[in-house]
């Protein structure tokens, strides 16, 4: 699989691996990368037929598939210990990660994740795939920011979404692959397995999230034997993205108290 490494280059830096959501490619955290560079060597990457990660995705695909895909491309890069920061799709990975590998985990960060698919996240979901079904790969592309981004921010950011949309269009995953990727995501059910995953999770809710509604994020930490939430007011969906300057420093705080001695990018000691 495609990935990139970057960010602090000191031998007693620890990792950080960002995985993103549905889309599957690791540009969604730019807004992030900064500041988890100053303490973090950091891993992105594009999920498994996504992005520069190119393959076919066919029918029984899992969740559970998908975390094997990413211990496995950890084990090729050599890292046995590491923080997992996951947007939706990406947090549940990280939770079956946590379940089948919880040697891997330091610690966990879940964006808007869920423990089972809410109803409201099933109906934008099946509309979604409606949309990519019945009118094209455009109207999807063109639908997805709604799901995502608060009004306001739509509305002050119009240009830029145009170009994305341009962007995701002509490097889209492929109707097969998504699909496929999405029934796996509507699939997934962790009630069984959040009582053995003791790894430190933080679970991120936002209030005006239209996909996965706030008490979805609360619920899955309540469930974690060592689960702490924290609800921001505004960002939507994307919250990591539309108000990261919220977002960062709750970020970073969490971090840095499983990374106590995490060197700046300044320090060559």
């Amino acid at each position: 699989m495609y990935c990139k490494i970057s960010g602090n280059t000191s031998p007693t830096a620890q990792t950080v691996v960002l995985s993103s959501g549905l889309g599957g490619v690791h540009s969604f955290w730019q807004p992030q990368m900064a500041m988890l560079e100053k303490y973090f060597r950091v891993v992105v990457y594009d999920q498994y037929g996504t992005g520069g990660s190119q393959g076919v995705i066919t029918s029984g695909y899992r969740m559970e598939d998908m975390a094997d895909e990413l211990a496995g491309l950890l084990n090729s890069l050599e890292i046995d210990r590491c923080h997992l920061i996951g947007h939706a799709l990406g947090g549940i990975i990280g939770l079956h990660l946590a379940k089948r590998y919880p040697a891997l985990l330091e610690s966990l960060v879940v964006i808007n994740g869920w423990t089972v698919l809410d109803s409201q996240t099933r109906r934008c979901f099946n509309v979604r795939q409606n949309l990519l079904l019945n009118s094209g790969v455009e109207a999807y592309v063109q639908a997805q920011p709604l799901f995502l981004y608060p009004a306001d921010w739509l509305s002050a950011h119009s240009d830029l979404l145009q170009q994305e949309q341009q962007h995701q269009v002509a490097h889209f995953q492929g109707m097969e692959n998504l699909i496929n990727r999405l029934q796996a995501l509507m699939a997934s059910d962790l009630s069984d397995i959040l009582s053995s995953i003791y790894t430190p999770t933080l679970a991120f809710g936002c209030k005006d999230d239209l996909l996965v509604p706030w008490h979805c994020s609360t619920a899955l930490a309540e469930n974690l034997p060592h689960g702490e939430h924290v609800q921001m007011a505004y960002g939507g969906h994307a919250m990591s993205v539309t108000d990261s300057t919220t977002f960062n420093p709750i970020l970073e705080q969490w971090l840095l108290r499983f990374a106590p001695q995490a060197p700046a990018a300044n320090d060559t000691h």
